[in-house]
């Protein structure tokens, strides 16, 4: 699973999600993990992305507009497309009309969001989609 977020989201959000999700035994693409010094930026988050069948996006106001999360996205929504990837979205102190303003698509889908949900309860409901049977 790869985790596309903004760095300003991690204390907050990102990491107690990426250490539920690891608790709970998932693999986790996330940055801090992943990136060494001197190492490519495109090209680990590429191989991070062409290896994740599942894209966790955290979309906040510091997410918008941003390079890198930008370049995750366009790989996510790539891979969505084509059926290779399920994208699940999870929304940090943004409103769906922010969210509508930012991408009407990726507001179309069912997202959890940090204002209703706590992170440890967006980090079960994610496991039970991932390990849930597929049809």
């Amino acid at each position: 699973m790869f985790i596309s977020h903004a760095s300003e989201d991690k204390s907050d959000v990102v990491r107690p999600l990426v250490n539920a999700l690891k608790e709970a035994g998932l693999s986790v693409w996330y940055d801090e993990f992943e990136l060494r010094i001197g190492d490519s930026l495109r090209r680990k988050i590429d191989k991070g992305l062409a290896s994740s069948r599942f894209g966790v996006i955290v979309l906040s106001k510091a997410f918008f507009g941003r390079g890198w999360p930008e370049y995750e996205l366009d790989g996510l929504v790539t891979r969505a497309n084509s059926g290779e990837q399920i994208l699940l979205p999870v929304w940090h102190n943004v409103s769906k009309k922010e969210v509508i303003g930012y991408s009407p698509s990726l507001a179309d889908k069912l997202a959890r969001s940090t204002s209703t949900h706590t992170v440890e309860e967006i980090a079960a409901e994610i496991v039970d989609v991932i390990r849930a049977p597929t049809a």
